[in-house]
């Protein structure tokens, strides 16, 4: 049976492809963030989302706040960590939403499941209770209130540059064209990075 969510995460289920603990993180960490700035979804490049995880939350944050890496306002930190940073241009402000630690502490029996699934290992008795537990666990995403989920705070930082649309170059070697900035020099012709060498001496 399915579940009649609100219509903006129903949206991200169907952005991501499926429900998972991971989407509903990213989903209320989104919602606490567009409460605490007073803001909708951004139609442009009014908001930019600085998010330091490449889980499934992000697809939460591209689907609710409009904050996509091809409009140039998702800029990715590779921290792992389930940490949101939500700027408003037209405020000039920021917030910063983190996941808690141990909100939701799992028991030796669920760690010891969650990794014979993983592993490939499960019995199909074993992925049904998995589901269960995974389903358990996005209720309590979605029930539990956003300050004992998140610590939520504006912070200062500097304002993101708007995105930039560069000039193209053609590479010399393989003929396609690349964004100028990211061309190289090889040889003295023109090279896009696949078919440059990098030269390190290590450090």
């Amino acid at each position: 049976m399915k579940q009649d969510y609100p219509k903006d995460l129903q949206k991200a289920i169907d952005f991501h492809g499926h429900f998972c603990p991971g989407l509903a993180i990213g989903y209320r960490a989104a919602k606490a963030a567009m409460e605490k700035l007073q803001v909708e979804r951004a139609e442009d490049e009014e908001l930019v989302a600085i998010v330091e995880t490449d889980a499934c939350g992000i697809d939460a944050v591209q689907s609710l706040l409009g904050c996509t890496m091809g409009k140039g306002n998702l800029i990715y930190k590779d921290y792992g960590k389930q940490v949101y940073t939500i700027v408003s241009r037209k405020q000039n402000k920021a917030v910063r939403v983190a996941m808690r630690a141990n909100v939701f502490p799992q028991s030796p029996a669920q760690e010891k499941l969650r990794s014979a699934v993983f592993s490939g290992q499960a019995t199909e008795e074993e992925r049904k209770e998995f589901q269960k537990m995974q389903q358990a666990k996005i209720k309590q995403l979605l029930t539990t209130d956003t300050d004992t989920l998140f610590k939520v705070e504006f912070v200062e930082m500097p304002l993101p540059q708007p995105a930039k649309i560069f000039r193209s170059v053609t590479c010399d070697y393989c003929g396609e064209p690349v964004m100028e900035p990211r061309a190289r020099i090889k040889d003295g012709k023109i090279a896009c990075l696949p078919c440059n060498e990098e030269y390190s001496r290590g450090w």
